[in-house]
């Protein structure tokens, strides 16, 4: 049995404040393009830890399986119900909501006229580490070559105004908004005796497509999966639409009979100059419009098929459930996931969030 730890530490000086919490209830994992979370429950009997130990908006949290660091973030809430004392905490990425560019755009690094929104992560980051009390120690990591998707224009530069007080989580929001913009994850590791903290920034994705792990009904799914199917998002039609305006706008039609009434959709995309690039956009649409059915969820248990945190935000896996409703055999990206440690007769488990699989272009 994986073996577990909780402990937290001081948000400014890293100083260990309790190396070994007593927590029940406890899930937690990363996303994409977002903070990920962690909820657990302190029993009565500890209430002499609180609250130095678990102090609300100033205490890291972090959880360590089998002695591999698998989560940290900010401890935001801990306030007290009946017999119970439930926390809960959000990745570092969380602080900046809490944080706004009080001296216009980032301190100066802007305006922004066509630049890599990788680039505008990173200056987000920076200035908001680089106020007094304000650096939580985050290391950002940018891909090799950044991306090729701009942010902003020569015309209509991207900016921010000191007197709006724009929230850092806002900008860097709007970097990973764009079309095909970068994605992002946070990530956690020992550095010695030190806990890590990593934004990981990628383009044109994060993840790979998983051959080496599998999620299977009577293998490691371990609860019943209920699998959607809805038709509000199909179509054998695809009509894309590039650059230019009226009869010269660049336009192409992907399409296929199978059988089905025919449903049609529309994909607007004004920035492709291409027709070509357009053309492979609006088949890669199709097949996506294609597929009804969907996972969304699943439950499973540690297996060789799968060993728990053996995946990583943004990997395609692929699933196979069958049960008396479904049949379903298909690839699914991972978009988050939550680890839940045993407790009792519980075993350990994770349920991993699932999309669409990722297909270059859309």
């Amino acid at each position: 049995m994986p073996a577990h730890r909780y402990f937290t530490t001081h948000s400014l000086t890293g100083e260990v404040l309790a190396w070994d919490l007593p927590l029940s209830g406890v899930s937690y994992g990363p996303e994409l393009c977002g903070p990920g979370s962690m909820h657990a429950t302190i029993a009565p009997k500890f209430r002499h830890l609180v609250p130095r130990q678990t102090d609300g908006g100033n205490t890291l949290l972090w959880a360590e399986r089998d002695q591999r660091l698998m989560w940290g973030g900010l401890l935001w809430d801990t306030t007290p119900e009946d017999d119970k004392y439930p926390m809960a905490a959000a990745g570092f990425s969380s602080y900046l909501a809490k944080r706004h560019d009080l001296h216009g755009n980032l301190g100066g690094r802007g305006p922004y006229p066509g630049t890599d929104p990788c680039t505008v992560i990173a200056h987000a980051w920076e200035y908001c580490q680089q106020e007094q009390d304000g650096n939580l120690g985050v290391i950002v990591n940018l891909p090799p070559g950044g991306s090729p998707v701009r942010l902003g224009t020569g015309e209509r530069p991207y900016s921010t105004k000191e007197w709006e007080a724009t929230a850092l989580s806002s900008v860097v929001r709007d970097a990973t908004s764009l079309d095909r913009g970068p994605e992002w994850t946070e990530t956690v590791a020992w550095n010695g005796e030190r806990p890590e903290r990593h934004i990981n920034v990628a383009w044109p994705r994060l993840g790979t497509r998983r051959t080496d792990i599998s999620f299977s009904t009577g293998v490691n799914i371990a609860e019943p999966v209920a699998v959607p199917t809805r038709a509000d998002d199909y179509a054998q039609v695809v009509v894309a639409l590039g650059a230019g305006d009226g009869s010269a706008k660049i336009r192409t039609t992907d399409a296929v009979r199978n059988g089905r009434l025919r449903l049609e959709a529309v994909l607007d995309r004004p920035a492709i100059t291409d027709a070509a690039t357009l053309a492979q956009l609006a088949r890669a649409e199709r097949e996506r419009r294609q597929q009804t059915a969907t996972v969304e969820e699943i439950t499973v248990v540690d297996h060789p098929a799968a060993p728990i945190g053996s995946w990583s935000v943004g990997d395609d896996v692929r699933v196979t459930v069958h049960d008396q409703w479904t049949d379903y055999d298909g690839w699914c990206r991972i978009t988050a996931w939550t680890l839940r440690p045993s407790e009792g007769e519980r075993p350990e488990t994770a349920t991993l969030r699932l999309a669409r699989p990722y297909t270059t272009g859309v």
